[in-house]
């Protein structure tokens, strides 16, 4: 990890990645929260979180160093779009999430090329540049949607449901884990697998509070659900943001 003050990005510890899985569940039950409690629609929801994104993400880029704060923002800003815009695509376009799914693998593929032409590394734990950060975000997006559809595609797709999904995501990331501490395999294509999993594991993880109890939920609606995981997140960043905080005065 680069520990520079021009890095951009956070460490990729443990609470890394317990602010994404609550980031990423608020992503599933903020977006249905939206577009289906609020009635607002995929297109709306799509287009209000996408600006709401860019805002953000605007605001990361001209800041220098690593803000925990807007950092987690633009993140949760980039998992509502992406919920959105894998419903809208099987949905709304009848894709479906199979060839939803392949075409976003595609598009990942593509994006992860693109930034490795252009700045050598797609490294994610050392990010100094707006260009390599750009390309950080937009990977982010598409992985973020990816994700998303590829949880709805073994819960409804597949007919597997909420809790067996969970279930076989979360051995999936134990597998992932066991990877990176116990072989020789490349972090960074851990990362990726373990990024792409943690989506669809906080999704599944909504989706099984927020569900009608016919359809393999809990029935705890949106509202509810989306108010408990924004406290979780705003917690868990104050953390984040005192380690940050102790790291610089260290520095």
């Amino acid at each position: 990890m680069d520990s520079t003050p021009n890095n951009r990005v956070p460490q990729i510890i443990l609470l890394y990645w317990i602010i994404k899985i609550a980031s990423t569940t608020l992503g599933e039950t903020g977006a249905d929260m939206f577009s289906m409690t609020f009635n607002m629609g995929y297109g709306t929801t799509i287009m209000l979180f996408m600006g709401l994104f860019l805002i953000l993400l605007g605001i990361k880029l001209y800041l220098k160093g690593y803000h925990p704060t807007v950092y987690w923002l633009v993140f949760t800003a980039s998992a509502i779009v992406g919920t959105g815009i894998s419903d809208f695509i099987d949905r709304t376009l009848g894709l479906g999430y199979a060839l939803g799914s392949t075409v976003l693998i595609v598009l990942l593929f593509a994006v992860l090329a693109l930034w490795r032409m252009k700045e050598k590394t797609v490294s994610v734990e050392s990010i100094t540049t707006h260009s390599a950060e750009t390309y950080y975000w937009v990977a982010f997006l598409i992985a973020n949607t990816l994700g998303t559809a590829a949880g709805d595609f073994l819960a409804d797709g597949l007919g597997i449901g909420f809790l067996h999904s969970a279930l076989i995501i979360t051995g999936l990331l134990v597998v992932t884990a066991l990877l990176h501490y116990y072989t020789r395999m490349s972090g960074i294509l851990l990362f990726w697998v373990a990024f792409i999993l943690t989506r669809p594991f906080g999704a599944t993880f909504g989706d099984l509070l927020t569900k009608s109890v016919d359809k393999g939920g809990l029935n705890l609606g949106t509202i509810g659900a989306s108010i408990f995981f924004g406290a979780v997140l705003l917690y868990a960043i104050s953390k984040e943001s005192k380690l940050e905080r102790a790291r610089n005065s260290r520095g």
